[in-house]
Parts: structure tokens; C-alpha cells; sequence
């Protein structure tokens, strides 16, 4: 009995002293993980004045951020789509440790020139439009989206000219939707002139095509406030846009995935600062109309928060 009795403690001792050991080598490793990971400074840099246009935007690129361990910083101007101020803001972040940058390009040439000054410091994501020196560039392809948006005009045109409301010549990307645009309706023989906004007094015409999502806002809420009866078309899938669109106030839109815009753009930033270099194809797009907007497939696209809540 006694031997038994024997054979039973040593055998718990043994137990202990081999959890023990366990732990020992255990520790360390516990340790480690318990330290706080070291998280990737990320500037975003918008043209606008505040960020309220970029809600979804912002939403994919914390998204983003929270998987890959990066740390957002969101700046933005005192004057809309005023490059010199947005190019003293790069170069102040990246002089103050930013080890990654995303920016809303106001003017691609001059933010180009200004990546020169501080070439290789640290990558560079545009969005929007394709700037020499960045590391990359999120944006559907943006003359087909001008040949669709125009494409959806045609399909309604019954005569009369077209207003194309014209971005800031240094915003590449939106200049090239225009661009493309104009020369669809030439070519199908439908006349077309460009102005910086909307004329107060009067349109010509009653045709209009906007080709970002802040003049296509800015052009919905006035053809509202004013009760004109032109036919809009434009660009964007922000909760404003989309409630223009079912209101009948812009007949047709250009839209892509904000978040998945903003969510590659971090995780492109965060893996050009690892050493992975990825070419990303061109944001997929759709043109919508009143109709499509509470198809299935549509549903992610332009009511990205609801989705998400719903699964």
C-alpha cells in the first residue's frame, strides 16, 4: 500500500516539474506576443476640405489598417484641390516619419514634382489618378468609364447639346473621363462644350455630364434646390448620390466599390513598404440607373454598411 502510495506522488511530482519546464520554455514566446505590435505610420491625403465624401473610403482603408498594422493619419486642405498646399503637407509628412502615404492627387504633375524632392523616401498610393513616382495607383479605368457614362446619355439623347462640367485641369484621372466622353458624343455627332460649373442664368441645353462625385453632388443638389429639368449624369455611390439617383434627380451614374478603393489602396502602402510589389487592375465599375439600385449585385456596392451588417 505504501509503495503505491509512493508511486502515485512521485508521479504528480513528476507532473508538475514537466509542467513546469513546459511553461519555462513557453514563456518567452508568451511574453513576446503580449508586447505591443509596432504599428506603420500611413498619411491619407485628400483634396477636399473634410472627409465627409469619404466616409465609405475611410471605412476600407481603417479596415485595411486594422489587418496589416498600420496607424492612419487623415489630412485635409483648407482650400479644395489646392496642390501647393497638399504637396507642403507631403513633404511635412514624410520629413516627420510618415513611412507610407496615400493621397488624392489635387494636381498629378505638381505632386509628382514634389516626390522628386524626396525621392524613394517612402512609398506612394494614389487614388483616382496615375502619378509618376508613386508606387501605385487605385482607379477604375477611367477613359472607359467617360465612354460609358457617355454611352448612357446617348441612350436617352433625343436631341440638344451637352454640358460637361470640367474638373481641375491638374486632377489626371477625372480629365481623363472627360475626355473620353467628349469624344464619344463627337463622334456620335452630338454637340458638346465644357465649363468649370454649372451656368446660374440657364443652360443651353439639357444635357449634363459630371464626371467626379463631388461636382455630380454639387449639380444633383442644385437641380433640386432649383427644380431644372435637365438630365444629369455622373459619377459616385455615396448615400447622397444614391438618394439623387432613386429621386430621378441624376438619371444615371458611374460607380464603383469606395471601400475596396480604400482598402487596397492601404494594403498596397503597407505591402510596397515590405517589399512586395503588386500591380493592381483597374477598379471594376458599373453604370446605374434608377432601376438597378436594389439589384442584388448592387446592394454591396452602394450600401457597403448595411451589407456588412447583414451577414
Amino acid at each position: 500500500m505504501r509503495d503505491r502510495k509512493n508511486t502515485t506522488v512521485e508521479i504528480a511530482i513528476l507532473g508538475v516539474l514537466g509542467a513546469f519546464a513546459l511553461l519555462c520554455l513557453a514563456a518567452p514566446q508568451l511574453l513576446r506576443d503580449r508586447e505591443p505590435r509596432q504599428l506603420l505610420s500611413v498619411s491619407v491625403l485628400l483634396r477636399d476640405t473634410d472627409s465627409s465624401g469619404w466616409t465609405v473610403a475611410r471605412q476600407g482603408m481603417e479596415q485595411a489598417a486594422d489587418e496589416l498594422g498600420a496607424e492612419l493619419r487623415f489630412l485635409t486642405l483648407a482650400s479644395y484641390s489646392d496642390s501647393g498646399e497638399q504637396n507642403e503637407l507631403l513633404l511635412r509628412e514624410i520629413d516627420g516619419g510618415a513611412e507610407g502615404l496615400v493621397v488624392v492627387p489635387a494636381d498629378a504633375g505638381a505632386l509628382r514634382d514634389a516626390l522628386l524632392q524626396r525621392d524613394g523616401a517612402c512609398p506612394v498610393v494614389a487614388l483616382e489618378s496615375a502619378v509618376e513616382g508613386c508606387a501605385g495607383v487605385v482607379a477604375p479605368d477611367n477613359a472607359l468609364l467617360g465612354r460609358r457614362l457617355a454611352q448612357a446619355l446617348l441612350e436617352d439623347w433625343d436631341g440638344g447639346g451637352v454640358l460637361l462640367l470640367e474638373p481641375a485641369p491638374g486632377c489626371a484621372g477625372v480629365v481623363q473621363r472627360l475626355e473620353a466622353a467628349q469624344a464619344a458624343l463627337e463622334e456620335a455627332g452630338v454637340p458638346a462644350r465644357r465649363a468649370p460649373e454649372l451656368p446660374r442664368g440657364g443652360l443651353d441645353g439639357k444635357w449634363v455630364l459630371a464626371f467626379d462625385p463631388s461636382s455630380t453632388q454639387q449639380a444633383a443638389e442644385w437641380k433640386a434646390a432649383e427644380q431644372r429639368a435637365f438630365a444629369l449624369y455622373g459619377v459616385g455611390s455615396s448615400t447622397a448620390i444614391t438618394a439623387h439617383l432613386e429621386q430621378g434627380t441624376i438619371a444615371a451614374i458611374a460607380a464603383w466599390s469606395d471601400y475596396a478603393a480604400g482598402y487596397l489602396a492601404v494594403r498596397q502602402v503597407v505591402e510596397s513598404t515590405r517589399g512586395a510589389e503588386e500591380e493592381l487592375a483597374p477598379l471594376a465599375f458599373s453604370i446605374l440607373r434608377k432601376e438597378d439600385i436594389y439589384a442584388p449585385e448592387n446592394q454591396k456596392l452602394l450600401f457597403p454598411i448595411m451589407s456588412s451588417s447583414g451577414r
